[in-house]
């Protein structure tokens, strides 16, 4: 099976710190260019990860014609206008999350795939992280019996003002960062998507984004409860409650590529934890398994791991919250 030949849209850390050095290990992916709208700095990232071209603007690159797919990693308000871009461009695109800053910049997207034919996808790395699939495959088992609770953490320190994630205008804050993970984490092991939703928000005085978030989702099964945040200590955590017992994900988000991810159920009958059985996953790097099952979907014709429409979803719940922080009131999706 033939290799997709990807482009990478800007230089940012996220792509060269992690998906870049993962995507090129992978079976099915080859980087074969980089932009920024700095060629010297595309020349360096270049030179670092030993790609071939480099391009000192988005524009040249979605020109070259021997590039496939598009990686996007570019700041959260530029996600979908150089996603649309590209894919009139005739190019696949897998975007980094969120996918937009909205759910009406979701169906526009969708809109553009549609008209295009390529394939676009989020770039939601657990979806296909094997710890990710198996607490799923529990869930739906019964082997915890009846769904009915998740809760979850996650967060960092960063006030570096010139740091995107800070910046209001460009989609900064936490529920846009980090809390769009458990919120996709929670629709994916039960199942089901949120009937209603109530949140809060502390907003940082100098930057105006949301330095502290949480909400309550309630599915028609029960509920997820989580609280991220961007000014307080590093920190992430997923765990998901049943009738009967239990799973807890060690590392939920963040998975180092470079030691064994761990799940642990719990039945319940021992609250010192004797009972608790503990699932170990073989070292792997997400951003690989997700490069392939991408460039999959591509050479195969099927979905990618996280289409479109699943993003619209999720984007519809960051809305709902915000929507709920501003009226006081629980806001339905």
């Amino acid at each position: 099976m033939r290799k997709i030949r990807w482009g990478v849209l800007g230089a940012a850390k996220i792509a060269t710190a992690k998906v870049i050095p993962a995507m090129q290990k992978s079976e099915l992916c080859e980087i074969a260019a980089i932009a920024s709208r700095d060629k010297v700095k595309a020349e360096a990232a270049a030179r670092e990860h030993g790609i071939a071209r480099a391009y000192g603007s988005y524009e040249e690159l979605l020109a070259d014609p021997e590039i496939d797919a598009i990686y996007n990693p570019l700041p959260n308000h530029l996600h979908v206008a150089w996603s649309i871009r590209a894919a009139e461009a005739g190019k696949h695109v897998l975007c980094e999350k969120p996918i937009g800053l909205n759910a009406a910049e979701a169906r526009e997207l969708i809109a553009a795939r549609d008209r295009t034919g390529v394939t676009i996808g989020e770039a939601f790395m657990i979806q296909t992280h094997p710890q990710w699939v198996r607490a799923v495959e529990l869930a739906r088992s019964g082997r915890i019996g009846a769904m009915r609770g998740a809760v979850g953490t996650f967060g960092y320190f960063n006030r570096d003002a010139r740091n995107v994630r800070n910046v209001r205008e460009w989609g900064g804050g936490a529920l846009m960062d980090i809390g769009c993970y458990p919120i996709k984490a929670s629709r994916m092991v039960f199942g089901e998507e949120p009937v209603s939703v109530s949140g809060a928000m502390v907003r940082d005085p100098d930057f105006g984004t949301d330095i502290l978030a949480s909400a309550v989702l309630e599915f028609p099964s029960g509920h997820c409860a989580f609280t991220c945040g961007t000014q307080i200590v590093p920190c992430q955590s997923m765990q998901f409650l049943g009738t009967k017992g239990r799973i807890e994900m060690e590392i939920p988000f963040n998975a180092p590529p470079g030691r064994p991810a761990r799940i642990r159920i719990d039945d319940g009958s021992d609250i010192t934890g004797v009972n608790v059985v503990t699932e170990e996953f073989a070292p792997c790097d997400q951003y690989t398994v997700q490069g392939d099952a991408f460039a999959r979907a591509i050479l195969q014709g099927g979905q990618p791991p996280v289409p479109i429409e699943d993003s619209l979803r999720n984007m519809a719940v960051i809305d709902a919250v915000v929507r709920s922080v501003e009226s006081g009131k629980r806001e339905t999706p």
